[in-house]
């Protein structure tokens, strides 16, 4: 008889240290269906986050919850950044109490140019990034303040929507699917703007079909699987254990 591996004791998020974002019992909806299934998980501060699955596993719904976007709708369950409670926030106090979510299309806005979709996010007066400060650490986006947002290439229009993101002075930047479509060449310099990021204190949870690639970059790894989680632990455990990446990750 076949047994389907159990990766449970793996999960660790009953952590004893203090979480800077937590997620308890989570449960998610897009109209009846039931697509988030009572999830648990604590992310601490200035940790990279691999969330990762199969797809259909409830990722992005997991990211867009988190956001407090319109869809899903969140009917159960508790979400808490910095002792603050998100559950009860619609997206704009959830961007305000520091969260930014990066979503998989982008969301350059047609018409203005880079600045002008960077100033559009930036909070008044900025706290930690000013355009100075978001210029050094994008110098293609300072090349090419001028332009039309949507006529930069794939990897550009990536990193304005991050950067726009920490115009913000976001806490945790939710990113989907960052790497679709981007040149290796393209992704290295992502991943070192994520890194540098992280050295200033910002948490990251990132989505990513590339796991192996991602796995590389984060600290810890949750893995979904229809809506539940069967893997919390350290992104090493899972490049490490073959049976979990191929039941799972299929790869």
């Amino acid at each position: 008889m076949n047994v389907k591996p159990d990766f449970s004791k793996h999960k660790n998020h009953a952590e004893t240290a203090p979480a800077f974002l937590s997620v308890w019992e989570m449960e998610s909806y897009y109209g009846e269906s039931y697509i988030v299934q009572g999830i648990s998980f604590n992310v601490h501060e200035g940790e990279i986050v691999a969330l990762l699955g199969r797809n259909g596993a409830g990722k992005t719904t997991v990211l867009r919850s988190i956001a407090r976007m319109d869809n899903p709708e969140v009917k159960h369950g508790e979400i808490w950044l910095d002792h603050q409670p998100l559950h009860n926030m619609k997206s704009h106090e959830a961007a305000a109490a520091g969260i930014g979510l990066v979503p998989e299309d982008r969301c350059i806005i047609p018409g203005l140019t880079v600045e002008e979709n960077l100033q559009l996010a930036q909070i008044a007066p900025p706290i930690g990034w000013s355009l100075e400060r978001l210029y050094e650490l994008f110098p293609r986006l300072a090349e090419r303040r001028k332009q039309e947002g949507v006529t930069l290439s794939g990897g550009e229009q990536q990193m304005l929507a991050v950067a726009r993101a920490l115009a913000r002075d976001i806490k945790v930047l939710l990113l989907d699917e960052p790497y679709e479509g981007l040149a290796p060449v393209i992704v290295d310099e992502i991943e070192k703007t994520l890194r540098i990021i992280k050295e200033q204190g910002i948490t990251t949870i990132i989505v990513e079909q590339n796991a192996v690639r991602v796995l590389q970059l984060a600290d810890r790894a949750v893995i979904l699987d229809t809506g539940g989680i069967v893997f919390d632990g350290t992104a090493a455990e899972v490049l490490e254990n073959e049976e979990l990446r191929a039941e799972y990750l299929a790869i």
